[in-house]
C-alpha cells in the first residue's frame, strides 16, 4: 500500500462522491437534453419487445446549470488527482499506484463487519 498524501486522498474521495451524486441526479433527468420526439423501435426477433422512448421536452435551465456544475467539478477534481505532484515521485511498477488510490477509501471486510 502506498502512503498517499492526504490532499490527494481527499481529492480522490471527493471525485468518487461527486461522480456518485451526478449519476444519481442524471437518473432523474429526461432522456434528452434537447427537445426530441419519442420513438418506437421495431419488434425484436423471437420476442414481442419493442424499445421505445416518450417525447422529451428538454432540460430546464436549472437542470442544464446543475449538469454543467457537476461536469465542471468532475473536471476540476480529475485534474487535481491526475496532476498531483505525488505521481512524479513514482517509477516502474509504482506507476500502478493510481489503481490503489481509487480503492484507498474502500472498507476492508473486517471494517464492514464491525
Amino acid at each position: 500500500m502506498y502512503d498517499f498524501p492526504q490532499d490527494l486522498r481527499h481529492a480522490q474521495l471527493a471525485l468518487h462522491q461527486t461522480q456518485s451524486e451526478f449519476q444519481q441526479y442524471a437518473r432523474t433527468l429526461r432522456w434528452s437534453a434537447e427537445p426530441m420526439a419519442g420513438w418506437e423501435g421495431d419488434k425484436q426477433l423471437h420476442s414481442g419487445f419493442r424499445s421505445s422512448k416518450p417525447d422529451s421536452p428538454w432540460y430546464t435551465e436549472e437542470q442544464r446549470q446543475q449538469v454543467a456544475a457537476y461536469r465542471a467539478r468532475l473536471l476540476e477534481l480529475s485534474i487535481q488527482v491526475v496532476t498531483h505532484s505525488f505521481w512524479q515521485t513514482l517509477k516502474g511498477d509504482d506507476l500502478f499506484a493510481g489503481m490503489q488510490l481509487k480503492h484507498v477509501h474502500d472498507k476492508t471486510e473486517d471494517e464492514a463487519a464491525a
